[in-house]
């Protein structure tokens, strides 16, 4: 499962990939972000109720089924496998999202050295996106210390991994779209066509290992991600944390 991913790309390339036409003010000078981590924030391109697309700074981690939620605290899960327990964010068109990506990171579980394995489609690291989902202000445990907090959330979908991916992460790898017709497809096809056309592995030789080892794919990450104003709102005290309704297994 991948809780690691860099994005060392540009607003501008990102618009013209994905074709945004507002930008939240969190990321109105993003950076490049060598290093984004599950339940961290990183930034999306959503589809919105009025029909505009945005690239918007969202938190990382959609709210856990309950049968799967231990305790309390939920920091969410990052990938989404069977499409049938994720129908509720997956099916609307305006739930949808894409999320800018340069490499992601897998632990290498087959040889069990565990050590990081960064994928791009090169070394140049093109910019590419994950298929997503995202979902607005949601009320939740993200973190002990912080309480109940008010997030908007996304995670992206998985598939069988390929054989690029396979000796080092033999179950999974994301479903990555590398053209702007595939992501202009992702946000207009009907849910029940998603499994059959755009749930799959990327053909084998097309990603490659451009490093081995590091927590990020580049320079250490610095103050500027993500922005200071992105703070979890506090849940009203009137108030109960959200809680998804069961849904099953994840995978």
């Amino acid at each position: 499962m991948c809780n690691m991913y860099s994005m060392v790309s540009n607003k501008e390339a990102i618009r013209e990939f994905a074709k945004f036409l507002r930008v939240s003010p969190h990321v109105d000078n993003l950076p490049e972000i060598p290093g984004i981590y599950a339940n961290g924030w990183g930034p999306i391109v959503r589809a919105t109720d009025d029909g505009a697309r945005e690239l918007a700074a969202v938190r990382w981690g959609l709210p856990t089924p309950q049968g799967q939620l231990k305790g309390v605290v939920d920091s969410g899960t990052t990938n989404l496998r069977t499409l049938r327990y994720w129908k509720r964010y997956l099916e609307p068109l305006n739930r949808r999202c894409v999320v800018p990506v340069t490499s992601f990171c897998e632990p290498d579980q087959v040889g069990e050295t565990y050590k990081n394995h960064w994928f791009a489609l090169d070394e140049s690291r093109p910019l590419f996106f994950f298929a997503g989902a995202w979902l607005p202000d949601w009320q939740s445990v993200r973190k002990k210390a912080d309480g109940p907090t008010t997030d908007s959330l996304y995670a992206f979908l998985t598939t069988d991994a390929n054989a690029d991916v396979r000796p080092i992460h033999s179950k999974a790898m994301p479903v990555i779209l590398r053209t702007p017709e595939e992501v202009e497809r992702w946000f207009t096809i009907p849910y029940a066509e998603i499994e059959a056309e755009m749930q799959n592995p990327l053909p084998n030789g097309t990603l490659k290992v451009v490093n081995i080892g590091p927590k990020t794919d580049g320079a250490e990450p610095n103050d500027a991600w993500p922005p200071k104003a992105i703070v979890p709102l506090p849940l009203p005290k009137t108030e109960k944390s959200g809680a998804s309704a069961a849904q099953g297994d994840l995978f």
